[in-house]
């Protein structure tokens, strides 16, 4: 899958809570989810990497940072407001790889180390999502494509 990354310029910078001219978007899920969350009148308010959570790695077992791609405000159907943390991943990051047929490839075990980093980040992103009283959301490219 090929890399694609830029800078966002919003239409509606007003809602962008941070710079919006330093949006940086790394791949074209999260370009398309940036361009959704500045039109969509539902979110009032949205960020992109703005938010630094501590989590243990489970391959060193030291401590690092992660940023969660966005933060969203949105007004839901009966006027409520929510705030939600999203990570935009592609979909095969989101389950354990399949183990190969042959000997263990140097891809499945780059594969196995993606899956077990993201989790230890997604699990302190849940943690801190429940410490705020926030939803928490993995968006892949079945729930972003058109």
């Amino acid at each position: 899958m090929r890399s694609y990354k830029g800078k966002y310029k919003p239409m509606h910078p007003e809602k962008y809570a941070g710079d919006p001219e330093n949006i940086i978007y790394r791949s074209l899920l999260e370009r398309r989810f940036m361009v959704y969350c500045d039109q969509n009148s539902s979110i009032l308010k949205w960020c992109s990497e703005e938010i630094v959570i501590k989590y243990l790695s489970p391959i060193d077992n030291k401590i690092h940072r992660y940023f969660p791609d966005f933060l969203i405000e949105v007004k839901d159907k009966q006027d409520n407001k929510k705030v939600i943390l999203i990570e935009v991943k592609p979909h095969k990051e989101c389950s354990p790889p399949k183990v190969p047929k042959t000997i263990q490839t140097r891809r499945f075990i780059n594969e196995c180390t993606t899956y077990a980093v993201n989790q230890a980040k997604w699990n302190a992103a849940k943690e801190l999502c429940k410490i705020n009283g926030w939803e928490w959301q993995v968006l892949t490219e079945k729930e972003l494509r058109p």
